[in-house]
């Protein structure tokens, strides 16, 4: 017979109350063995003080650099098109050809009218010399002599007025032809052959747009120039002068050309709060188009010593409190209340809380409190190296479990 069964029931049930309470003390004891144990790993960046230049995404629209719209100067109806609608053209090209037969006939009647006057000139300067040569023996009387010289001027007036007339004509009958006041692409035509034009006309028979180079028209807030001047006059920026204008294209791609800032416009628009930047841009492929709209990456200014933490480094409180978790000089965790502004990359430009040489956490923060020894590696320049150090030894097991514990926020 078994000992257990000569056990009377109370004893039993006393035995295995002792038993699962032995077993309870063990577990509780088991943290605070591993707490007085080795110190925990984290991964750690020192903050180094850096040059940083501070830019501002901005959203604009593509314009050409020159528009010229295409009207008729004379009167007629369209002959012919001489273009292909969508097409390059160069200045100067012809675009059209008005029906001229009336402006030719009054380029002949002008010309007649300038060789009739010619003629009269020429009668004219003969009898005033021979009026002149008389007048010098006194064969005829001075008011004849007088009469000839009169005869003259009007003689060479009338052939001046002829050579206006001829030259008007033959500017009218070039305008029979329209040619392309710029080069670079033209749109659509809004006339075909047959249709009747008149000279300056409201709307324009085509439009000609110079794509290469192309202005970007931005927009930014007034706001933004206003304490962009106060950081610069307290001594916190320096102006980024001459800095190349990235641009980004409706699908984030970045366009390969930079731009360059042009001019900024005098006058906030009092409906939006804004102001316009102007950036010009190379466009030799024709990537860009007139009205496309793109994203801008301006140099606002440049601030020397910065310090960036890593976005995985920094948490906020529910109130929106950024605050990081640091390694003091006796390798303790210490909790800091910070002040950032704007991210950089992957990471927050901080404005306060932080000095150069402090070591911010950036992995392993679920395992560690405020006041609890560390042992701190160096992440590097990405956090990775450190991050797979600290995962557990099994490869391959918990591949992730690094960047989780980097981003978690804090217990």
């Amino acid at each position: 017979m078994s000992p257990h069964r000569l056990l009377p029931p109370r004893a039993a049930i006393f035995v295995i109350s002792a038993t699962l309470a032995l077993a309870a003390c063990q577990r509780s004891n088991a943290p605070a063995a591993a707490a007085g144990g080795a110190p925990g790993q984290v991964s750690v960046v020192t903050l180094q003080p850096q040059s940083v230049l501070l830019t501002r995404e901005l959203p604009g629209r593509a314009s050409a650099s020159l528009v010229a719209e295409v009207r008729p100067q004379a009167n007629g109806i369209v002959k012919r098109r001489l273009f292909t609608e969508g097409g390059t053209v160069k200045a100067g090209q012809p675009l059209y050809q008005l029906d001229d037969a009336t402006y030719r006939a009054d380029v002949a009647s002008s010309e007649a009218t300038l060789a009739r006057a010619q003629a009269t000139l020429e009668t004219a300067r003969l009898n005033a010399r021979r009026s002149a040569d008389l007048a010098r023996i006194d064969a005829i009387s001075r008011q004849d002599n007088e009469n000839a010289a009169a005869a003259l001027a009007q003689a060479e007036a009338d052939l001046k007025a002829a050579q206006a007339a001829l030259q008007r004509s033959t500017i009218l009958l070039d305008y029979a032809r329209i040619t392309s006041p710029i080069s670079g692409r033209i749109g659509k035509s809004a006339v075909t052959q047959g249709a009747l034009v008149t000279a300056n006309q409201a709307n324009a028979l085509a439009t000609v747009q110079q794509l290469d180079p192309m202005y970007i028209d931005l927009t930014q807030s007034s706001s933004e120039l206003l304490q962009l001047r106060q950081e610069l006059a307290a001594g916190k920026l320096s102006a980024a002068r001459d800095v190349p204008v990235q641009l980004l294209l409706e699908d984030g791609r970045r366009y390969p050309h930079d731009g360059k800032l042009a001019f900024s416009d005098v006058t906030v628009d009092p409906s939006t709060g804004s102001y316009y930047l102007r950036v010009t841009v190379p466009n030799p492929d024709n990537t860009l188009l007139p009205g496309m709209y793109l994203r801008a990456v301006v140099g606002s200014g440049r601030r020397d010593g910065a310090l960036l933490v890593p976005q995985q480094g920094l948490t906020r409180d529910p109130k929106g409190d950024a605050s990081v978790m640091v390694v003091n000089q006796d390798n303790k965790v210490e909790q800091r209340a910070v002040q950032v502004s704007r991210t950089i990359g992957d990471k927050w430009l901080v404005d306060g809380g932080l000095a150069a040489g402090d070591r911010v956490i950036v992995a392993g923060l679920q395992k560690v409190r405020a006041g609890m020894p560390v042992q701190a590696t160096e992440a590097g320049a990405d956090a990775a190296p450190a991050q797979g150090a600290a995962a557990p030894a099994q490869p391959g097991a918990n591949a992730k479990a690094p960047a989780a514990d980097a981003g978690a926020p804090q217990k």
